[in-house]
Protein backbone atom coordinates (compact mmCIF):
# COMPACT_ATOMS: atom_id res chain seq x y z
CA UNK A 1 0.00 0.00 0.00
CA UNK A 2 1.31 3.46 -0.89
CA UNK A 3 2.90 5.85 1.97
CA UNK A 4 0.78 8.88 3.50
CA UNK A 5 1.57 11.75 1.51
CA UNK A 6 1.85 9.74 -2.32
CA UNK A 7 0.77 11.55 -4.95
CA UNK A 8 -1.16 10.61 -8.13
CA UNK A 9 -1.08 12.69 -11.33
CA UNK A 10 -3.47 12.89 -14.36
CA UNK A 11 -2.04 14.19 -17.68
CA UNK A 12 -4.79 16.83 -16.83
CA UNK A 13 -3.13 17.65 -13.90
CA UNK A 14 -5.68 16.25 -11.74
CA UNK A 15 -3.52 15.41 -8.74
CA UNK A 16 -4.21 13.07 -5.68
CA UNK A 17 -2.68 12.55 -2.58
CA UNK A 18 -3.19 10.24 0.17
CA UNK A 19 -3.48 12.35 2.79
CA UNK A 20 -4.46 9.44 5.62
CA UNK A 21 -6.24 6.27 5.90
CA UNK A 22 -7.26 4.64 9.18
CA UNK A 23 -9.91 3.64 11.63
CA UNK A 24 -11.34 5.80 13.62
CA UNK A 25 -15.30 5.51 15.90
CA UNK A 26 -16.92 5.70 12.52
CA UNK A 27 -14.49 3.25 11.16
CA UNK A 28 -12.49 2.51 8.54
CA UNK A 29 -11.81 6.03 6.12
CA UNK A 30 -8.95 6.94 3.45
CA UNK A 31 -8.59 10.82 3.16
CA UNK A 32 -7.27 12.14 -0.15
CA UNK A 33 -6.89 15.24 -0.94
CA UNK A 34 -7.46 16.81 -5.07
CA UNK A 35 -6.18 19.35 -6.79
CA UNK A 36 -7.54 20.40 -10.53
CA UNK A 37 -6.15 22.82 -12.00
CA UNK A 38 -8.89 22.68 -14.96
CA UNK A 39 -12.66 22.44 -14.86
CA UNK A 40 -14.65 19.29 -15.94
CA UNK A 41 -16.53 16.26 -15.00
CA UNK A 42 -14.38 14.15 -12.72
CA UNK A 43 -17.15 10.96 -12.38
CA UNK A 44 -20.37 9.87 -14.80
CA UNK A 45 -23.30 8.74 -12.60
CA UNK A 46 -22.28 5.73 -10.35
CA UNK A 47 -23.00 4.29 -7.37
CA UNK A 48 -21.47 2.18 -4.71
CA UNK A 49 -23.24 -0.86 -2.33
CA UNK A 50 -20.96 -0.29 0.59
CA UNK A 51 -18.75 2.98 0.82
CA UNK A 52 -19.80 6.84 1.55
CA UNK A 53 -18.05 9.64 0.05
CA UNK A 54 -17.86 12.95 1.36
CA UNK A 55 -15.87 15.96 -0.33
CA UNK A 56 -15.23 19.30 1.62
CA UNK A 57 -14.69 22.00 -0.98
CA UNK A 58 -11.89 24.17 0.44
CA UNK A 59 -11.37 26.15 -2.99
CA UNK A 60 -13.30 26.32 -6.46
CA UNK A 61 -16.36 25.66 -6.84
CA UNK A 62 -17.75 21.69 -7.56
CA UNK A 63 -21.25 20.50 -9.23
CA UNK A 64 -22.49 17.31 -7.76
CA UNK A 65 -25.79 15.43 -8.56
CA UNK A 66 -26.64 12.92 -5.80
CA UNK A 67 -30.14 10.61 -6.31
CA UNK A 68 -30.82 13.35 -8.67
CA UNK A 69 -30.32 16.00 -6.91
CA UNK A 70 -27.87 18.96 -7.96
CA UNK A 71 -25.88 20.42 -5.21
CA UNK A 72 -23.49 23.55 -6.21
CA UNK A 73 -20.74 23.51 -3.74
CA UNK A 74 -17.82 26.38 -2.88
CA UNK A 75 -15.71 26.72 -0.40
CA UNK A 76 -16.02 25.66 3.18
CA UNK A 77 -18.93 23.31 2.02
CA UNK A 78 -19.47 19.62 2.48
CA UNK A 79 -21.59 17.53 0.65
CA UNK A 80 -21.79 13.45 1.19
CA UNK A 81 -23.16 10.46 -1.19
CA UNK A 82 -24.24 7.37 1.05
CA UNK A 83 -24.25 4.38 0.64
CA UNK A 84 -26.17 3.15 -2.95
CA UNK A 85 -26.79 6.98 -4.32
CA UNK A 86 -26.15 7.39 -7.13
CA UNK A 87 -23.67 10.45 -7.83
CA UNK A 88 -21.89 12.07 -10.30
CA UNK A 89 -19.76 15.44 -9.88
CA UNK A 90 -18.21 18.20 -11.79
CA UNK A 91 -15.27 20.55 -11.33
CA UNK A 92 -16.77 24.28 -12.06
CA UNK A 93 -13.62 26.51 -11.38
CA UNK A 94 -10.00 25.89 -12.14
CA UNK A 95 -7.85 25.57 -9.15
CA UNK A 96 -10.61 24.13 -7.11
CA UNK A 97 -9.25 21.91 -4.14
CA UNK A 98 -11.38 19.60 -2.25
CA UNK A 99 -10.76 17.21 0.70
CA UNK A 100 -12.18 13.28 -0.06
CA UNK A 101 -13.54 10.93 2.94
CA UNK A 102 -13.94 7.66 1.47
CA UNK A 103 -15.69 5.10 4.03
CA UNK A 104 -15.06 2.64 4.28
CA UNK A 105 -12.10 2.83 2.24
CA UNK A 106 -11.74 -0.66 0.18
CA UNK A 107 -10.07 -0.72 -3.47
CA UNK A 108 -10.10 3.45 -3.67
CA UNK A 109 -6.61 4.72 -3.18
CA UNK A 110 -5.78 1.70 -5.68
CA UNK A 111 -8.35 2.75 -8.09
CA UNK A 112 -6.40 5.99 -8.27
CA UNK A 113 -3.42 4.30 -8.73
CA UNK A 114 -4.34 2.10 -11.55
CA UNK A 115 -6.18 4.78 -13.37
CA UNK A 116 -3.45 7.70 -13.03
CA UNK A 117 -1.17 5.21 -14.56
CA UNK A 118 -3.48 4.22 -17.42
CA UNK A 119 -4.15 7.58 -17.92
CA UNK A 120 -0.05 9.06 -18.35
CA UNK A 121 0.38 5.76 -20.43
CA UNK A 122 -2.19 7.20 -22.69
CA UNK A 123 -4.40 4.61 -22.67
CA UNK A 124 -6.97 6.59 -21.62
CA UNK A 125 -9.53 8.83 -23.85
CA UNK A 126 -9.75 12.78 -23.57
CA UNK A 127 -12.30 11.78 -20.54
CA UNK A 128 -9.90 9.40 -18.76
CA UNK A 129 -11.90 6.66 -19.88
CA UNK A 130 -9.89 3.56 -21.00
CA UNK A 131 -9.33 2.75 -24.45
CA UNK A 132 -9.14 -1.33 -24.06
CA UNK A 133 -12.06 -2.92 -22.44
CA UNK A 134 -9.99 -5.32 -20.42
CA UNK A 135 -8.52 -2.30 -18.65
CA UNK A 136 -12.14 -0.56 -18.64
CA UNK A 137 -12.83 -4.02 -16.62
CA UNK A 138 -10.41 -3.82 -13.85
CA UNK A 139 -10.88 0.19 -13.25
CA UNK A 140 -14.39 -0.79 -12.56
CA UNK A 141 -13.65 -3.53 -10.15
CA UNK A 142 -11.36 -1.27 -8.49
CA UNK A 143 -13.99 1.45 -8.50
CA UNK A 144 -16.05 -0.81 -5.91
CA UNK A 145 -19.40 0.00 -7.27
CA UNK A 146 -21.97 0.41 -10.52
CA UNK A 147 -22.65 2.16 -13.22
CA UNK A 148 -26.18 4.32 -12.96
CA UNK A 149 -28.17 2.76 -15.52
CA UNK A 150 -27.27 -0.75 -16.87
CA UNK A 151 -28.62 -3.59 -14.82
CA UNK A 152 -25.75 -4.72 -11.77
CA UNK A 153 -26.18 -8.40 -13.19
CA UNK A 154 -25.09 -7.78 -16.63
CA UNK A 155 -22.22 -5.76 -15.00
CA UNK A 156 -21.23 -8.29 -13.08
CA UNK A 157 -21.29 -10.53 -16.05
CA UNK A 158 -19.76 -8.01 -18.49
CA UNK A 159 -17.13 -6.11 -16.43
CA UNK A 160 -16.39 -8.97 -14.22
CA UNK A 161 -15.98 -11.40 -16.91
CA UNK A 162 -13.49 -9.16 -19.16
CA UNK A 163 -11.70 -8.74 -15.73
CA UNK A 164 -11.57 -12.04 -14.89
CA UNK A 165 -10.24 -12.44 -18.58
CA UNK A 166 -7.76 -9.82 -18.17
CA UNK A 167 -6.07 -11.39 -15.03
CA UNK A 168 -6.03 -15.29 -16.15
CA UNK A 169 -4.54 -13.88 -19.64
CA UNK A 170 -1.53 -11.66 -17.75
CA UNK A 171 -2.64 -9.39 -19.55
CA UNK A 172 -3.55 -6.91 -15.90
CA UNK A 173 0.24 -7.82 -14.65
CA UNK A 174 1.88 -7.46 -17.85
CA UNK A 175 -0.32 -4.08 -17.99
CA UNK A 176 0.17 -2.49 -14.84
CA UNK A 177 3.96 -3.91 -14.95
CA UNK A 178 4.27 -1.38 -18.48
CA UNK A 179 3.04 1.78 -16.35
CA UNK A 180 5.03 1.12 -13.14
CA UNK A 181 7.98 0.12 -14.26
CA UNK A 182 8.31 -2.96 -12.47
CA UNK A 183 9.69 -6.13 -14.53
CA UNK A 184 6.95 -8.82 -15.83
Amino acid sequence: MADIGSVRTFRNGHRVTLVDRGVDEQGAYLRLEHVMPSTGRQAGPHWHPELAETWAIRAGTMRFRIDGVEIVAGPGQTVTAPPRAVHEFWNEAPDTVLDHVIRPPLRHWEMFDFWTGLDNAHRTTAGRVPRNPLALALLWEYQDGYLAGPPVLLQRLMFGGLARLARRTGYARRLIASFSGTPE
